[in-house]
């Protein structure tokens, strides 16, 4: 039996491979982990803000309709708001509310309040031009509750 063996000097010089693993690992890790990290913290922010987002416009709809007047539900809606995103460390200066009733007064017994809650939630290391982020995702939450049928009407 004859054994083939491999020449002495083809394993050393331009033809080597040795230490092209290390450098594939780390063009593949820049590649495709850095990518998958931002879509994460991406994910991150955009989830934090819809929660904030869903909370702020239910907690600001149950205190709407269980103040002693319209006006005052406005402003306590605004700080129910405020406090729910800012619990999620959502700034509330991106946020809009908007507060729907088909009757006049809005405090009628039995009838439904809407809340309407949008906020823009910027992409994490996007920069900014002015006062906007260049790149930004918007979050929108909706939540109806009912006046109370055995109260007062309430202007």
């Amino acid at each position: 039996m004859t054994s083939a063996s491999v020449p002495s000097g083809s394993r050393s010089g331009w033809g080597s491979d040795s230490g092209s693993a290390m450098v594939e690992f780390v063009v593949l890790a820049v590649v495709l982990i850095v990518p998958v990290v931002y879509l994460v913290l991406a994910l991150f922010e955009v989830q934090r803000a819809a929660f904030a987002t869903s909370a702020g416009a239910r907690e600001a709809a149950r205190v709407f309709v269980l103040s002693p007047s319209s006006a005052q539900g406005e402003l306590r809606a605004f700080q129910a708001l405020g406090l729910a995103l800012s619990d999620q460390g959502v700034d509330e200066r991106a946020a809009t509310l908007r507060i729907d009733c088909v009757a006049d007064p809005c405090l009628s017994p039995g009838e439904r309040v809407t809340v309407r809650v949008e906020t823009v939630v910027p992409l994490p290391f996007v920069p900014w031009l002015g006062d906007a982020p260049v790149a930004s995702v918007s979050v929108r939450a909706a939540h109806s509750q009912t006046v109370d049928v055995y109260s007062v009407p309430r202007p």
